[in-house]
């Protein structure tokens, strides 16, 4: 590329510099990359305005009448679609021991029931197995997919613990630290459940191994993956520590 003495001298020098490296083999010139500039903060208003809702969230939940969960046909159980939700930088399942034949979940009662300390699989499978075909729904209308849960009645477990009815609420910790509450009242619905099997095989790590809670009257998020521990609690519970 040719430039004239004088038009270089009305150039600068960062511009010229661009210029001479700016030319690509066989003498295209490169495209210039200039930082779009930083859109400023929108002020947050003082008072109360109106504001456009979002669109087609969150979807409504095909429940029964009674606000149950819809029992769909075994044979209809088959993958959850991505994306999954991850509270990771990656977005995928932290390291953990996977196999439910060697879960260690920490069961926190604090005085609300009569046994405390690490649940094992070997105290779930004394417990009536239960299968149930549900579909995982996220807020959006996406659903995730629907999916044979086999595991047990979190009432079965509950009663296992010897919890007491003053008992109020239940805190699910996962392993990426994301944390749920729900009232016992709602956990105790026959069709809550603690799941290790999805569509008969172990759970896959990302889809929450080496055990879930499966809540199917509620969005996907609420069936938190991946339990590493449960805490009892009334009227309220600590917020977990953030991770390192």
């Amino acid at each position: 590329m040719a430039i004239s003495r004088r038009d270089a001298l009305s150039l600068s020098g960062s511009t010229l510099a661009g210029l001479s490296l700016g030319i690509l083999d066989g003498g295209t010139p490169a495209l210039a990359q200039t930082p779009a500039p930083a859109k400023p903060a929108e002020a947050w208003p003082d008072t109360l305005v109106e504001k456009p809702l979002r669109a087609g969230f969150p979807a409504p939940l095909p429940l029964n009448a009674d606000g149950s969960a819809i029992e769909h046909p075994a044979a209809e159980g088959g993958a959850i679609t991505d994306p999954l939700m991850w509270k990771t930088p990656d977005r995928t399942a932290p390291v953990i021991e996977y196999d439910y034949r060697k879960l260690a979940v920490k069961v926190d009662t604090r005085g609300l029931g009569r046994l405390a300390g690490t649940l094992r699989f070997a105290d779930l499978e004394k417990l009536p197995l239960v299968s149930h075909t549900f579909l995982l729904q996220c807020g959006a209308a996406n659903p995730r997919g629907v999916v044979t849960w086999t595991g047990v009645k979190f009432s079965d477990v509950a009663d296992m613990l010897g919890l007491v009815p003053g008992a109020h609420y239940c805190r699910f910790i996962a392993s990426d630290r994301h944390y749920v509450d729900e009232s016992i009242a709602t956990l105790r619905h026959p069709q809550v459940m603690l799941a290790w099997l999805m569509n008969g095989q172990p759970i896959p790590a990302k889809h929450g191994a080496p055990l879930r809670l499966i809540v199917p009257f509620r969005y996907g998020n609420r069936s938190l993956k991946a339990i590493t521990e449960i805490v009892f609690g009334t009227p309220s519970l600590p917020m977990p520590p953030l991770p390192a």
